[in-house]
């Protein structure tokens, strides 16, 4: 399971959420506490925003606590809205491009989780992709696949919908295909301006995911786990509910409506 974290507020470095922090996303890739796999050494992410409406993008192979480019860009990066990730591969070789975060346009978009029986799922899924869609897709991963979804069914428009048509879908070909509807997602994703997160589990035992305005002040973070090993200062996102946060209001959506 892999472990994420983004930060939306006033510009700071990369470095003062990914490296420095007790509890930082570069501990969690060595000893993560609330994942089934405490190593996350499959690759790592960064997507950051600065002039420009698409993203920075950065990542490799490389265990996150061994790369000195990424060590050095974190402490030299300053932004306002950033995602970061490292990899603990469950579909998928270990390969730059099934390294998140994953980018298109405007959006980026990371990923958390386990799809069941995904080498049966995988065709269909992908049959749903217009050509446009599908030229985009790089990797072999169930991450990117549900992002190139997400954006098939709207994103840009209207995303708490484009994530519910998304979840009722997989749903709707695991049963087609015949097998059992396994899923458990967490995801963070952007569009440059709001950042937008949820939990969902087909199984009730939904992956961690959590937000904080105390953190770092003046911004608001959402990870993985709480970046400071203590949870009083943090929030646990409720289940089943999109919610996208911005710098002074938050909304949230729920994934199960109609």
């Amino acid at each position: 399971m892999c472990r994420l974290a983004a930060y939306l507020g006033p510009p700071r470095t990369l470095a003062e959420i990914v490296i420095d922090p007790s509890h930082s996303l570069i501990a969690q890739s060595q000893e993560a506490l609330e994942a089934k796999l405490s190593v996350n050494g499959d690759g790592f992410g960064i997507a950051w925003y600065g002039p420009r409406s698409d993203p920075g993008l950065f990542k490799d192979v490389f265990p996150a606590w061994s790369d000195s480019n990424l060590l050095s860009l974190c402490q030299h990066i300053s932004s306002p809205l950033f995602l970061a990730h490292v990899r603990a591969s469950t579909e998928g070789e270990t390969a730059r491009a099934n390294c998140h975060p994953f980018t298109q346009g405007n959006w980026s978009f990371m990923h958390n989780g386990q799809t069941g029986s995904f080498s049966k799922l995988r065709r269909p899924l992908e049959a749903i992709l217009p050509d446009h869609l599908f030229a985009l897709r790089k990797g072999s991963t169930d991450s990117e696949l549900f992002f190139l979804l997400l954006l098939n069914a709207g994103l840009a428009e209207n995303p708490e919908q484009a994530c519910r048509d998304v979840i009722a879908h997989l749903i709707e070909t695991a049963r087609f295909v015949g097998v059992p509807a396994f899923f458990r997602q967490t995801c963070i994703f952007s569009d440059g301006k709001s950042l937008f997160c949820f939990r969902y589990a087909s199984d009730g035992r939904y992956p961690s995911l959590y937000v904080s305005r105390q953190f770092a002040g003046g911004g608001l973070v959402v990870a993985s786990e709480p970046l400071d090993g203590k949870s009083d200062q943090w929030i646990e996102i409720t289940p089943n509910q999109l919610v996208r946060l911005g710098t002074s209001d938050q909304m949230t959506f729920d994934l199960l409506a109609a």
